[in-house]
């Protein structure tokens, strides 16, 4: 499979095999799943003290047996403080009892990462490449044809100006592509809420992430960029969801197939 590489003034530059990777057969099903473990790896784990509620005196004495039980007093039977002289003082430990124990807590032994296999996380990224390349899964239509992948030459990795990085994509013609982000819903800062969403449409693979395009890509709207060894497959697939516009430079390109030998799915926890 030869693909063409292009020039930041967007003609073709020559031709070049693709990697292996982009023969990989398309399964939605282990995407969503490598998201899924990649989000879950992001989780922050949540847990109590095993003593928090229990630290005090009080002991619950049973409903016979002793004088410091409160039978008969009108007096509820629970877990008090220990006072002197057998006074029985305020109610501890349970739950329902004000600096009582929490009644559900979380649990700190729970497995927050759903673990992916090596191999199967790297087949979830293969594939996750090949929907790239795939129309069938772009959930968009270009005013102009493209060749997908969109692989341009390394020139792109020297620009350090985000107007001159707009200038490509318009040479290229995915300017009207990266428009559509424009009105992507927001929410104001430091606030949280369940209708956040934040629209993504090109992502930028280049060779190293320190190259100057990948600061110069940050203000523009819908636009990811990272190195070639940085990949994960939610920046391929967004929610899991296979079929995102990629702009690979030609030196990345060719990275590809070792970079995916090289990647881990998330770790255990």
């Amino acid at each position: 499979m030869q693909i063409n590489v292009l020039k930041i003034d967007g003609n073709v530059k020559e031709s070049i095999a693709a990697p292996e990777a982009f023969s990989e057969g398309v399964r939605p099903d282990l995407i969503r799943r490598a998201v899924l473990s990649e989000r879950s790896a992001q989780l922050q784990p949540q847990g109590h003290s095993v003593m928090a509620g229990i630290q005090t005196t009080a002991a619950y004495y049973g409903a016979y047996g002793t004088y410091r039980t409160g039978r008969h007093i009108g007096r509820a039977i629970r877990p008090r403080e220990k006072l002197g002289g057998g006074v029985q003082g305020k109610v501890r430990r349970i739950p329902s009892a004000v600096k009582g124990r929490r009644a559900h807590p979380h649990m700190i032994e729970k497995t927050l990462i759903e673990n992916m296999n090596k191999r199967e996380y790297q087949k979830a990224m293969r594939s996750a490449l090949a929907a790239t390349a795939n129309s069938e899964y772009l959930h968009y239509t270009f005013s102009k044809k493209l060749a997908l992948p969109i692989i341009i030459s390394d020139d792109i990795e020297k620009i350090t100006k985000t107007k001159e990085l707009v200038n490509v994509m318009k040479s290229i013609g995915v300017t009207d592509y990266l428009d559509s982000c424009k009105g992507a819903k927001r929410v104001k800062a430091g606030r949280r809420s369940s209708t956040r969403k934040y629209k993504k449409s090109a992502v930028f693979i280049m060779s190293s992430d320190t190259v100057p395009a990948v600061k110069a890509s940050r203000n523009i709207a819908g636009a990811d960029a990272c190195g070639v060894n940085s990949i994960k497959v939610e920046m391929l697939a967004p929610g899991g969801v296979p079929g995102r516009l990629a702009i690979i430079s030609e030196s990345a390109f060719k990275k590809l197939d070792g970079a995916i030998e090289r990647a881990k799915p998330p770790l255990r926890r």
